[in-house]
């Protein structure tokens, strides 16, 4: 580390509304696989109950994941909207 800094730092990095944007298509996108994904595999007769069990698990923590994405990303865009309609400081 130089400087005796962090090498990175979550507050230094800069809320736009382009990178909440990305984690709300990412969100939305990873709902829409795994739901048309697990509507396809519940009704093909042609896997067994170990096969959606995994399915069902690996659904369940993507769709967790995106949840996150879709929190995280709305209050980023709540932030950059704030931050935009502030007044500028001199």
């Amino acid at each position: 580390m130089r400087g005796g800094g962090p090498a990175f730092s979550m507050t230094a990095m800069k809320t736009t509304r382009a990178r909440a944007n990305v984690l709300l298509a990412a969100a939305a996108w990873t709902l829409y696989v795994w739901i048309t994904r697990m509507w396809n595999i519940a009704r093909d007769p042609a896997h067994d109950f170990g096969f959606k069990a995994v399915h069902g698990a690996l659904a369940v923590v993507s769709v967790a994941f995106a949840v996150a994405l879709g929190v995280i990303g709305l209050r980023m865009r709540r932030e950059a909207k704030a931050a935009a309609a502030a007044p500028a400081r001199p």
